[in-house]
């Protein structure tokens, strides 16, 4: 796995319904897209929608009509490019559309990748990592609040104070060991520490 490699997956559940959502995500997203839809996505601006055919671009043949969602970098979950291919949902179809995008460079998406980028993008924490897979497993409504408030960034809001004190501690406590000889450094005490932690 890279993180300059275009993925792909099937966002929504693999099965009969009205609408499939097939994900991409990285720099070549738009351009793979572009393969294999009907309209040019290259000038699509972000947060965009686009009606058009999905077609196979060695035999010509439409697939299905889809609506294209363009969400440029960085203003994305991952922090990258990504286009999201909204077609009828059927197994096949979405199957197959799924197929094309690989064929024209991306590769598939490892379970939970999508969010793994936005971890390693600084889109969000690893609490906040945490809490989408607790959402997504979430067995009741009260689970799915708790989940909501630490993709929201409540565990993060919690502990910020604590780390800021934590580092004034660290940053007094290697002052006394680095420069101890220093007359106007104040030297800390025990008792003096244990208010800042």
């Amino acid at each position: 796995m890279t993180l300059t490699d275009t993925i792909v997956a099937i966002s929504t559940a693999l099965d009969e319904a009205a609408i499939s959502i097939v994900r991409m995500s990285g720099s070549e997203a738009i351009d793979i897209a572009n393969k294999v839809f009907s309209k040019d996505l290259k000038r699509a601006k972000t947060f965009s929608a686009h009606y058009g055919q999905v077609v196979d671009p060695s035999t010509h043949k439409v697939l299905d009509e889809a609506i294209v969602n363009v969400f440029l970098a960085p203003k994305t979950y991952t922090c990258e490019d990504i286009v999201e291919i909204n077609c009828h949902g059927g197994i096949v179809v979405t199957k197959h559309i799924l197929t094309l995008l690989l064929a024209q460079g991306a590769r598939m998406a490892e379970p939970g990748e999508f969010t793994q980028r936005a971890f390693l993008n600084g889109r969000i924490d690893l609490a906040q990592a945490e809490a989408t897979i607790d959402m997504i497993e979430a067995p009741s409504v009260q689970a799915t609040e708790f989940a909501a408030q630490g993709i929201a960034g409540s565990v993060k809001k919690l502990i910020e104070p604590l780390i800021s004190k934590m580092m004034d501690v660290i940053a007094h406590i290697e002052t006394n060991i680095d420069y101890p000889e220093y007359t106007d450094i104040e030297q800390l005490t025990h008792e003096q520490v244990l208010p800042l932690s």
